[in-house]
């Protein structure tokens, strides 16, 4: 179904039923586990605009615009962007700059570049924010090299001043294109220029150097920061990512450290622990970290069940990944098409074939329309498509 065919049949139910728009917090509970993009759209439409500030409904408007993107509708993320400069809300800045970082979450930064010339001829203000919002457009249409362009050519030509938040999207442009070194001479040019480095600035360029390998610069870096009091808990968790192939000692240490600094670690932090155990083959301890997620006052994000399902199934766990698996569905956080391949082909193998029809049907259900025709040939394989089975998703409802 199209876009507009979606919007037309929920105005029309609309016209008669304006008692059943929903709250944007509502909204987002829906949105975040709706992957067929109608639906998305139709929930994103139901939103009451007595409840639609631009900060509340920015995340509700990003997810859909991702179900959107996921089965490949660029041309309906179109409309539906485009349909928002209708609102009488598009004079002010902050909305604008939603729809610009729309369409860089598409992708399709020409469109975003569009909207940010139209700024004038809508009557919307430029600042700094606006002009983040495209900086932020173009590294997320990975279009790294042009962000050195537009930080140039865009000031001269609005008479925008970058703040420290353009300084640092900049220096991610610069990381991500590898040239870490670049961006640590851009900081030294923007201190002298009296602009403030952020943490967030500088965990950057520390992720940029591990990544190129220069552990020693990193360290020299991670010393700058800590006499600048620029490090927090995200920053602890790089240097954590980039010791996962470490002994897991050795990552304990590095969280205790962590910890003694006054920083608590969170689940991105227990998942590299974690990793660091799997990667040795030390599956009951990396069990022991997930178990004690809750206690530790976290909860399992999708990487947590994507990484421990994948090395429960290259251990030859199958049963035990299908638990975890099980466990994903309830918290709407089901591992990516690669590990659940290796799942369901794992559970074939070792003749558990109604558990693997179960996780077939959930996948049905969950993954999106682009990814469904791989599927199938997946089912066809392991011949999958003959007989019933309980979704995943059902089981784990009834117990």
């Amino acid at each position: 179904m199209s876009f507009n065919a979606a919007m037309i049949r929920h105005i029309r139910r609309h016209s008669t039923a304006t008692d059943t728009s929903i709250s944007i917090s509502k909204a987002k509970s829906k949105l975040r586990t709706e992957y067929d993009p109608d639906k998305a759209l139709e929930i994103y439409s139901s939103v009451s605009k007595d409840y639609a500030s631009t900060t509340s409904s920015r995340y509700a408007q990003d997810l859909t615009v991702r179900r959107l993107v996921k089965s490949h509708r660029f041309s309906d993320v179109e409309n539906f962007i485009e349909s928002h400069k209708n609102d009488p809300k598009i004079t002010q800045e902050p909305f604008m700059s939603t729809l610009i970082r729309s369409y860089g979450l598409a992708g399709m930064f020409d469109h975003a570049l569009k909207t940010y010339d139209q700024m004038d001829e809508l009557g919307t203000p430029r600042s700094a924010f606006s002009f983040n919002a495209l900086l932020s457009a173009c590294i997320n249409s990975k279009l790294f090299d042009k962000v050195p362009q537009l930080f140039d050519e865009i000031p001269k030509k609005y008479g925008v001043v970058p703040d420290e938040i353009s300084y640092g999207i900049l220096v991610k442009s610069f990381c991500e294109s590898g040239n870490p070194q670049k961006a640590l001479e851009l900081v030294k040019e923007a201190e002298e220029k009296g602009v403030e480095i952020t943490v967030i600035t500088y965990t950057t360029i520390l992720d940029g150097l591990y990544r190129k390998g220069k552990s020693d610069e990193a360290e020299k870096l991670w010393n700058v920061m800590d006499k600048k009091g620029c490090i927090d808990a995200a920053s602890y968790n790089v240097r954590l990512m980039f010791s996962q192939d470490d002994r897991p000692e050795e990552v304990n240490t590095l969280i205790d450290e962590m910890t003694k600094a006054g920083y608590q670690p969170n689940t991105i932090t227990y998942n590299y622990l974690m990793t660091s155990y799997l990667k040795r083959e030390m599956v009951d301890e990396a069990k022991a970290v997930f178990k004690g997620l809750r206690e530790n006052g976290c909860n399992p994000n999708a990487a947590t069940f994507r990484t421990l399902v994948y090395h429960l199934c290259r251990n030859g766990y199958f049963e035990e990944a299908y638990k975890i698996f099980k466990q994903s569905v309830r918290m709407h956080k089901i591992p990516d098409f690669n590990t659940t391949k290796h799942l369901v082909e794992g559970l074939v193998k070792n003749e558990k074939k109604k558990e693997a029809k179960g996780v077939s049907r959930t996948v049905k259900k969950k993954f999106p329309p682009n990814l469904l025709k791989a599927w199938a040939k997946v089912e066809e394989n392991l011949n999958l498509t003959s007989g019933e089975a309980d979704s995943v998703e059902a089981e784990a409802a009834s117990a």
